[in-house]
């Protein structure tokens, strides 16, 4: 069932529209208001799925029920009405987020196509929300120590920017995550999130990679190749291990960082990319600097947004939520019954040296649900399976 609002300082033209839309579907809650006072104050008590709103009110107008619809509850489309056929009019009402507008009087097909589009839009509104905060709850940090808090507000902050981000950490500390977090949170989620793990690329290799090649450029180049900068036009593109890059592929992405646009290895057109720039590494980048590994001028261009992940042994606290949350995934995907840690079996786990991080603590609380027997993992469980 929609709830929708007519706001119309004409009683007979809102006694039709609420005649038509009750016809066109006997669901509808229909609420009216003669005039943009009473609205703003219907709009500030009820979940509304659509409002149509006459334009010109005394006191206070239709462009002005927008205007606080579109700041404070952007989500609801608004149909505008107007007896006064004014091209210039309806322009404006569509600049200032309308969702459409209609002269008086209504066109009934028109009036029940557009009341029809609309909430499928608020409908699909809704559900790419809900959609979004389940992938969101895939990737979300797990901890309530003040440094995951830290990085949590930070990923709020920054993920609805374009802003380009470097995350420091060791490995297995969740880097990955963090970058997925945040593209997930942005407007680009839609979009690619490609991933390019820079170490695990040899040299030779790593600008094809990245930028792509013409056919005939190298051996082997048997056809044209698109480069992950460009296959992550429009959304995120996540560069793991950034500090094993070569310095020859570290001047390219810099270029690709000032001027948006790549060249394909063996080509000469610039191609222009849209991709938000993500990178991350265990290594210290100044050091790296230092020592001529590592582009200074590179490093200031990612670096406008640092993030940085702790090692799991700097975060025991959160070791208890992170149990539990492993085991309730590795449960679930093995398809057997939930498992419970001891407090016991917690308190050693919370002990050991985790030089492996949070991917190497996963690991071990599917080995224990896989191995223990019984219903609780104990501490002689930990005990016999886990070997330090």
């Amino acid at each position: 069932m929609s709830k929708i609002l007519i706001v119309e300082d004409e009683q007979a033209i809102r006694r039709v529209l609420i005649k038509i839309l009750s016809e066109e579907d006997n669901s509808h809650e229909i609420i009216e208001a003669e005039n943009g006072i009473v609205a703003l104050n219907l709009i500030k008590k009820n979940q509304l799925d659509l409002i149509i709103s006459d334009i010109k009110m005394p006191k206070v107008d239709g462009i002005e029920v927008l205007a606080y619809v579109k700041k404070n509850n952007s989500d609801i489309p608004v149909i505008m009405i107007s007896g006064h056929g004014d091209l210039d009019l309806a322009v404006d009402c569509m600049k200032k987020g309308a969702y459409d507008y209609i002269s008086k009087p209504p066109d009934l097909n028109r009036l029940l196509t557009t009341v029809r589009n609309a909430l499928d839009r608020k409908k699909l509104i809704v559900e790419n929300r809900l959609l979004k905060k389940r992938i969101v709850s895939d990737f979300q940090m797990i901890g309530s120590s003040k440094s995951i808090a830290d990085i949590k507000s930070l990923i709020e902050k920054v993920s609805d920017t374009n802003a380009k981000i470097l995350i420091n950490g060791p490995n297995g500390s969740g880097k990955e995550l963090v970058a997925k977090s945040i593209h997930n949170l942005s407007d680009r989620a839609h979009f690619p999130l490609i991933e390019v793990n820079c170490a695990a690329i040899p040299s030779e290799l790593i600008e094809s990679e990245l930028f792509g090649h013409v056919k005939g450029s190298f051996t082997g180049a048997i056809k044209d190749k698109v480069g992950k900068f460009e296959a992550a036009n429009k959304g995120t593109i996540f560069l793991d291990e950034i500090g094993d890059m070569s310095l020859q592929a570290q001047a390219k992405v810099l270029r690709v960082l000032q001027d948006n646009c790549i060249q394909k290895v063996g080509g000469s057109k610039d191609i222009k990319v849209d991709a938000r720039v993500i990178a991350a590494t265990n290594k210290d980048l100044k050091e790296e600097i230092k020592k001529g590994k590592f582009r200074e001028d590179l490093f200031h261009r990612l670096a406008v947004i640092i993030i940085n992940v702790p090692p799991l042994n700097k975060r025991r606290n959160d070791i208890p939520e992170l149990v539990e949350y492993f085991s309730k995934r590795i449960t679930d995907s093995q398809g057997i019954n939930d498992k419970k840690f001891s407090k016991k079996a917690i308190e050693l786990i919370k002990g050991f040296d985790w030089s492996g991080n949070v991917r190497e603590l996963r690991n071990v609380v599917e080995r224990l649900i896989i191995l223990g027997d019984e219903s609780e993992i104990s501490e002689k469980n930990v005990k016999d399976f886990i070997k330090y």
